[in-house]
């Protein structure tokens, strides 16, 4: 469904202490808004109902129903460098994106 590079692994590792990746991850998830239609969002959260899970070198990413519509086939990188540094979202799905890549239109 969504692959997640290894750099972007390596950083939600960084964000999440060992101890809490039990249960918690990075959820990824869509909202309306945004300059092309659709946001993307991240936070640290844990599993909710009816969300799909996704596991990757030790982290897990959580989905609900209606954003996985929207992400399937997408991957998730991770950038580091002096300009556009942090979390890409290479998505199969989106016809649109804003200059930033931080949102998309279906």
């Amino acid at each position: 469904m969504i692959t997640i590079t290894q750099d972007a692994v390596e950083h939600i590792k960084g964000l999440i202490p060992e101890e809490d990746r039990v249960e918690k991850g990075l959820r990824l998830y869509i909202e309306k808004g945004g300059c092309s239609g659709l946001s993307y969002e991240m936070k640290i959260d844990i599993q909710q109902a009816g969300d799909s899970m996704i596991e990757s070198g030790g982290i897990k990413v959580f989905l609900d129903e209606e954003s996985s519509k929207y992400l399937k086939g997408s991957t998730i990188s991770y950038n580091t460098g002096l300009t556009n540094t942090g979390f890409r979202i290479n998505n199969p799905n989106a016809k649109q994106t804003c200059g930033c890549g931080t949102s998309f239109e279906a």
